[in-house]
């Protein structure tokens, strides 16, 4: 790679959940900060040593709790030369575990999309981590065009299905996790990424082929890598006497040779397999000790459920067994010092195991490897990979106890092994998991891929001059009849409830009070079709709108004095992938229970349903049939009784949110009002939000979000409610 030619590359990151900051991690402290956490710093400081390379950033949570640090408080922080982390609010301020933040991500797509627009240069490439974050980079890309790199790290139908294998009920696993939602954004965050960034070829050839929206020709396996200078065998004359100090008051002989195990406490991790195991092997209690650093813990009443219940685990493990004098886990540790808790275990003979349930990678084995410990591991994804090119230990199904215990006791059995084991880790790490390798690999891939992506759904306000590169694709600007009017603040009525037939009373005193206020412009929202809809609210005389979102969010029409006219640019940028033929043929499988409206309710991007009878069920039905087919396309449910199905890119709310990033207009100056079931998601994110009395119970979800205000009155006498609570218009 020619690094002189690609010199000032701007990335990304999108790293939300957990406690993330440059120094001292706070690795196993929760579910939430483990391995991905070590990832994406040692990446971003990979990066940023580059050449190539001009500035990296880390968009995480900004935290305000007296339970965490202040440095998760911090706006921004350097992680060292060319690289930071940049903290952005969204949601509560204290800290939450990750499957509590679905409900605010909306938020965060809303603040970061309005903050690089501002920007003078926007990034190369966004890299979103986890599905939490793949959902917010799928929506920068579809609204600013910037190029989308995800890693699941772990994915949710893996987790899914190892839960079900492990006898938990559906029902629980999608309550605790929200694994529902955790798998949509996946699959939406597939159908928008350049590129996927696995670890092993088995992600892509068995986890992520699980997906309907992975395309297997965007994925690319790029192994993380080690960083040398914390991890390397022991050195003659050093002393762990750190280490030490943290064993010996458990171990009546801490100079035995250590089975040691570094993970979180996490079901998924087995350490509880580990421990009894090592209690029912008299070979392994006589001659050896069990080492388990399981995160840092004060009153175990702060820990998590799933914590508290595997330290429960342990600790009737222990006294089963009776392992006092013989296991060692430690309450507290310094992310310093994992790297010579390795080199301890590697002098005195020991042996690294992760008897993890399910392993996307395993970084703790190159961890392990690079510091002369060999392995025992899971024979499950990462493992395989790590451990075929190291040859540094054993593979083992660890839902068998008995050939973990045996792999275990082998692993430790034979002196003239161990130290081949030990060599050929420590060289292998060295060749093919340096961060610099792996680095130069990201750099090449991420380039490729990202300047191949198809650029055609890049939206009008980022293509200001679009004559002058036609090789983006997208069709040369169709002259406006005249250039909108644009507000200083926006409200958005809802057509078809709150106004379907509102009492002459709330009617007259909106249309006095919105009249009253020149600088308001309103905006209407509706399935209707543009002229039915136009014809509708021309009955109520209300003030003359400026925009008009119609067809359930696939046409936008704005109004000059003279003449309103379609945005052909949004249709254009929702086009991309549509087929409606495709749609109505696999919607034919739903059959009775979905029958096709007549064509007068039908649109170019917009196949209308009504349903045989109310059925919620519906929704994950027919999202599953979309992917089945590897059509590009979303349903809508509304009103309980009718179905749409239109293009991914495509809704209400995307397009509300188009207009205003066109118009630079920020989202907060925007009022939405919104009653039916399905227009939730207009009241997420950055807006303010009514909902009147008389709303869908569907909405009750968003009772407590700080922007949407709940009136106790019907229709246009709670949206006059909400206009005062906001105090939205100018007096």
């Amino acid at each position: 790679m020619d690094s002189s030619a690609l010199a000032g590359l701007y990335v990304l990151h999108l790293h939300l959940h957990g406690l993330f900051r440059s120094r001292d991690l706070e690795l196993g402290r929760d579910p939430d900060t483990g391995g991905q956490t070590t990832y994406v710093l040692e990446l971003a400081r990979a990066l940023a040593v580059r050449p190539e390379v001009e500035r990296v950033e880390v968009v995480t949570r900004l935290i305000r709790d007296r339970r965490v640090s202040v440095d998760y408080a911090r706006e921004e922080e350097p992680i060292g030369p060319g690289a930071s982390i940049i903290r952005v609010p969204f949601g509560p301020p204290r800290y939450l575990r990750k499957e509590l933040l679905w409900p605010h991500l909306d938020e965060l797509a809303d603040a970061l999309a309005e903050r690089l627009l501002a920007q003078a240069r926007r990034p190369d490439w966004i890299h979103a981590h986890y599905a939490d974050a793949g959902y917010v980079g799928a929506l920068l890309q579809r609204r600013l065009g910037i190029p989308l790199v995800f890693t699941g790290h772990s994915l949710g139908r893996e987790k899914r299905r190892r839960l079900l294998s492990a006898g938990l009920e559906a029902v629980q696993i999608d309550g605790q996790y929200a694994m529902a939602q955790r798998i949509d954004a996946e699959e939406l965050a597939l159908a928008h990424a350049a590129l996927v960034v696995t670890s092993t070829p088995q992600e892509g050839e068995q986890q992520y082929a699980r997906y309907g929206r992975f395309r297997p020709e965007r994925a690319r396996v790029i192994p993380p890598g080690v960083d040398s200078r914390q991890f390397f065998p022991p050195q003659a004359g050093e002393e762990e006497r750190d280490v030490r100090e943290l064993m010996e008051p458990f171990l009546r002989d801490p100079a035995k040779p250590p089975v040691l195990a570094i993970c979180r406490a996490d079901h998924r991790k087995n350490i509880p397999a580990l421990v009894e195991v090592f209690g029912r092997s008299e070979h392994l209690r006589r001659h050896h000790n069990l080492v388990l650093v399981l995160g840092c813990r004060d009153d175990p009443r702060h820990l998590d459920r799933q914590q508290r219940e595997v330290f429960q685990q342990v600790f009737e493990l222990v006294d089963r067994f009776d392992l006092y004098g013989h296991i060692a886990y430690p309450k507290q540790h310094q992310r310093r010092q994992i790297p010579a808790i390795y080199r301890w275990a590697a002098r005195l003979g020991g042996v690294f195991v992760n008897p993890a349930l399910t392993e996307p990678f395993g970084l703790t084995l190159l961890e392990a490897a690079a510091s002369g410990l060999p392995v025992v591991a899971t024979d499950d994804g990462g493992p395989r990979d790590i451990l075929g090119r190291c040859q540094n230990g054993l593979l083992v199904d660890v839902s068998d106890l008995d050939a973990l215990q045996k792999a275990v006791e082998d692993a430790l059995a034979e002196l003239q092994r161990w130290r081949r084991w030990r060599d050929n880790g420590i060289e292998a790490v060295s060749r093919h998991f340096s961060w610099d390798a792996h680095a130069i690999r990201y750099l090449g891939e991420a380039l490729t891929a990202t300047r191949a992506a198809d650029r055609q759904g890049t939206p009008l306000w980022f293509l200001e001059s679009v004559a002058e590169h036609p090789s983006a694709g997208v069709p040369q600007q169709v002259p406006e009849p005249e250039r909108p009017r644009v507000p200083q603040r926006l409200l958005v009525l809802d057509l078809d409830v709150s106004l379907a037939s509102p009492d002459e009373g709330s009617l007259a005193e909106l249309r006095r009070r919105l009249k009253a206020d020149p600088a308001l412009g309103i905006g209407v929202v509706s399935g209707r079709e543009f002229a039915a809809a136009r014809l509708r609210y021309g009955e109520l005389h209300l003030p003359h709108p400026c925009v008009w979102i119609t067809e359930a969010g696939t046409a936008i029409h704005y109004s000059g004095a003279r003449a309103a006219w379609l945005d052909r640019h949004w249709q254009h940028h929702i086009s991309r992938q549509w087929d409606r033929q495709g749609v109505e043929a696999a919607m034919e499988e739903l059959v009775p229970r979905l029958r096709l409206q007549p064509p007068a309710d039908q649109g170019p991007f917009k196949v209308s349903y009504a349903l045989s009878e109310p059925d919620q069920g519906i929704l994950p039905l027919v999202r599953q049939t979309l992917r089945h087919h590897g059509l590009m396309a979303r349903p809508h449910l509304f009103q309980h009784w009718f179905l749409d199905v239109l293009p991914l890119a495509a809704s209400k709310t995307e397009a509300l949110r188009y207009v205003a990033l066109r118009w630079q207009l920020p989202l907060a100056s925007l009022l939405v009002e919104a009653s039916q079931q399905g227009d939730g998601d207009l009241l997420r994110g950055l807006t303010l939000g009514v909902v009147p009395g008389d709303h869908d119970p569907s909405l009750d979800g968003l009772r407590g979000h700080r922007r949407v205000f709940f009136s106790r009155r019907p229709q246009a006498w709670g949206l006059l409610d909400g206009l005062d609570h906001h105090r939205f218009l100018r007096r």
